[in-house]
């Protein structure tokens, strides 16, 4: 691991660990985040990359020759890109068909050739090993590869040099590669130190495996960087030996990480990034009492249209926005009435919508839609009891 922290030195952002006061009074305890979506891609998958890519160049002149492939449909694939560039080797990118294309421009964008190949990354890989072998290219494995699982746990080693009082590490997993490399790490450097994984609820791959269960995985997530089917078996045979224990995260848990992480701390990140912390919210009593518990928040590339519903639907569930629904009499006044209780009440109206003609069950009726920005949830509550002081019939939506 020392070796691949040196291999990589300079090329890869040593990243800090920073403490969260607020995030900790949400958590229960005392947190540490480790930023690797402060790297130049916006993740920690430059680690393995970087450290595959210089064994490569290490290996001589003509080792790599011909250039590297990998199939990725994200983080992985810039990873790649710009490590291969900075190295001066040609790169090919294999990624599905429906990669959106701001992953596609910024693969290209570090200097790869990006192919588009088959419908899923089951389907782009072996396309990939196609090329491998068709045109002598040495394929990079996002995480069945030792040398990037070595690359990338050297996340927990800095995060253990920097911040030696942390007692636990909780670590997002997909395929494996970044919490085998941080267990094996916190296993040299702190022997009986706890590693937790943390896999999104609806691709709990590693999980089944390690309890021997059929997999079983599918669905929409927000986390989809460690959406996986299947994992690497290098990294299930470590994190089997190691005995580090898996947590399975609710979606809205992972919502609430980034949410928290945002306003929080104002640090972004993706939900593959965030469900570390996801984890120690959904699981609170794994880790009280910890004096310090270090998380990796591991990648911070989240589309600002899917950040934005994020954060107003967090905003939604404590309370801070609310959707009210009024059947309101249809006479001149009432609209001002309604408005002023809200003023009064401190509430500030962002969305009004008005149907006087087909959504009322009367004529002399009509109905309004009320989204309500307030302060807290005792304070929603108030402008509530305002409004039916007022003689309306208020429904929360």
């Amino acid at each position: 691991m020392r070796a691949a922290a040196e291999r990589i030195r300079g090329a890869v952002l040593r990243t800090p660990t920073i403490p969260s006061d607020a995030v900790s009074r949400a958590a229960g305890c005392r947190v540490f985040l480790k930023l690797d979506t402060l790297q130049a891609t916006g993740a920690f998958k430059e680690r393995g990359a970087a450290n595959r890519i210089a064994l490569l160049s290490e290996a001589g002149p003509g080792a790599a020759v011909a250039g590297v492939v990998a199939m990725s449909a994200g983080n992985h694939a810039q990873a790649v890109a710009r490590h291969a560039a900075l190295a001066g080797i040609a790169a090919v990118i294999v990624m599905p068909r429906f990669t959106p294309a701001t992953k596609v421009v910024r693969t290209e964008g570090w200097g790869a050739r990006v192919v588009l190949h088959g419908e899923t990354l089951a389907e782009a890989a072996e396309h990939a090993h196609e090329l491998a072998r068709r045109d002598g290219l040495t394929f990079i494995h996002p995480y069945e590869d030792p040398a990037v699982i070595a690359g990338q746990g050297t996340v927990a080693l800095e995060m253990l040099e920097d911040r030696p009082e942390l007692d636990a590490l909780v670590v997002p997993v997909g395929g494996g590669g970044l919490l085998a490399g941080c267990a094996a790490a916190a296993r040299a450097l702190r022997p009986g130190m706890p590693v937790f994984g943390a896999e999104v609820e609806g691709y709990p791959a590693m999980a089944q495996r390690l309890a021997g269960a059929p997999v079983s995985v599918g669905g929409p997530t927000i986390a989809e960087g460690i959406a996986v089917r299947d994992v690497g078996e290098a990294a299930l045979a470590m994190i089997r030996a190691f005995g580090v224990e898996v947590l399975v995260v609710p979606e809205r848990a992972v919502e609430r990480a980034i949410a928290l992480l945002a306003e929080g701390a104002r640090v972004v990140a993706e939900g593959a990034g965030a469900t570390g912390l996801g984890a120690v919210l959904a699981f609170p009593e794994r880790f009280a009492g910890k004096a310090a518990v270090g998380i990796a928040v591991c990648g911070g590339n989240i589309d600002s249209r899917i950040l934005s519903n994020v954060l107003l639907r967090n905003l939604l569930r404590d309370g801070r926005i609310l959707r009210l629904h009024l059947d309101i009499p249809d006479r001149p006044g009432v609209l001002a009435d309604i408005a002023a209780r809200v003023a009064a009440a401190g509430g500030n109206v962002i969305e009004v919508l008005h149907q006087r003609l087909f959504a009322s069950p009367s004529v002399q009726s009509a109905e309004l839609e009320l989204m309500v920005e307030v302060r807290d949830s005792p304070q929603g509550e108030a402008l509530v009891a305002a409004l039916a002081t007022g003689g309306y019939a208020v429904r929360r939506g």
